[in-house]
């Protein structure tokens, strides 16, 4: 849209040099990638036990990126410098120090709750006391650095009545996910149906609990063929736990695809078991986006507009679900139906230049530029 942007990232997978964007962005962004390594020994987990922060931050500091942020906000006269989810946070001083740019927060999660979300699901006492322990660390990190913004985005309404309830004071504005919903191209003559799938990153620990509670409460109806459909589960870092679920012919746990497209077009409906979370799915909106029927729990689909049974399905339980995957599994036209509906929504709502426009006039209404 004519802005001139520039992208510092946190590059965490060892063995991955090369994160570029897409070949049609990277030639109009200034892109720097910077590896840092955060793994945690033993021994600094259990030295953790004794301090007041949460290595899940501390360990996403690198003085070389600190370094790198402050040359780079130096050189060039931003008007904005936004900050990706909590954890880039910690480079905030490198950037308040050496600029005049309005600094906005951009709230992927609201880190405390989704850490409070997963000590509740615990019934071990030592557990669930490290989560909440690690949940109260989170929350004083997260509301004292939040109020130092000049502005905040979330992603949801939900999201942006619990941050003021807990005390942020500073401007707060809900601007959902958008993408380019060109680049979506679903053909539902290569969809195999009946089948379920289920597509995330397994290092994300909502992700690997939500689909740990899903294998664990239907492999038997999906192994044994009562509910007659076959289940895919992909995506990167799927623990090796995981492949104790196989079943020949039923249930296949893949990894990582090589086209995460082509998988979600080859595929009926998608599930989404989240039992902790926060923000807003990408992945989901993906998947409307790709006409799939969708089955979610609550807080899996929150941030989106929709119509429970017209746009996609809700389940919060074991029951809940059952009912949901029988109804779409031997209803074919219903399913079809849902991910239309699902498509027309996101076609009205969430595509990124109504979203850009929306966040460019954001900036331009609250945020003149300081000198």
């Amino acid at each position: 849209m004519g802005h001139e942007v520039s992208l510092l990232a946190l590059n965490t997978k060892s063995g991955i040099d090369d994160c570029l964007p897409d070949d049609d962005l990277a030639g109009k962004i200034t892109y720097k990638a910077y590896r840092i390594d955060i793994t945690v020994t033993v021994f600094q987990v259990a030295a953790n036990l004794l301090q007041k922060t949460s290595f899940n931050i501390d360990r996403y500091y690198d003085e070389g990126f600190e370094q790198l942020v402050i040359n780079e906000v130096r050189e060039t006269d931003f008007d904005i410098i936004q900050f990706e989810g909590l954890l880039t946070t910690l480079y905030y001083d490198a950037a308040r120090k050496n600029s005049n740019a309005r600094l906005i927060y951009r709230a992927h999660n609201i880190e405390n709750q989704l850490w409070d979300r997963l000590a509740k699901q615990k019934i071990d006492p030592f557990k669930k006391s490290y989560l909440k322990m690690h949940a109260r660390r989170i929350k004083n990190y997260e509301m004292q650095q939040l109020n130092r913004f000049d502005a905040m985005l979330v992603f949801t309404n939900e999201d942006k009545e619990k941050l003021v309830d807990d005390g942020i004071k500073i401007r707060i504005e809900v601007l959902p996910i958008g993408i380019r919903v060109d680049q979506y191209n679903p053909d539902q003559s290569l969809m195999e149906f009946p089948s379920l799938f289920f597509l995330g990153s397994l290092d994300w620990l909502p992700n690997r609990e939500g689909m740990l509670w899903f294998l664990q409460n239907f492999h038997t109806e999906i192994a044994s063929g009562e509910l007659m459909t076959r289940l895919y589960v992909a995506g990167n870092d799927i623990p090796d736990s995981f492949e104790d679920y196989e079943a020949l012919g039923r249930i296949f746990i893949q990894g990582e695809v090589d086209n995460a497209l082509e998988f979600v077009n080859s595929k009926a409906i998608m599930i989404v078991p989240l039992l902790t979370s926060g923000g807003m799915r990408v992945k989901i909106v993906e998947g409307m986006a790709m006409q799939k029927c969708i089955i979610s729990t609550s807080l899996g689909a929150e941030g989106i507009n929709y119509v429970n049974g017209r746009d996609l399905l809700i389940a919060d339980s074991i029951e809940e679900f059952y009912t949901a995957i029988k109804r779409c599994i031997t209803d074919e036209d219903f399913c079809r139906q849902v991910g239309l509906n699902a498509r027309k929504l996101i076609e009205e709502q969430y595509d990124i230049n109504v979203i850009t426009q929306k966040l460019i006039d954001f900036y331009t209404r609250h945020l003149p530029r300081k000198y």
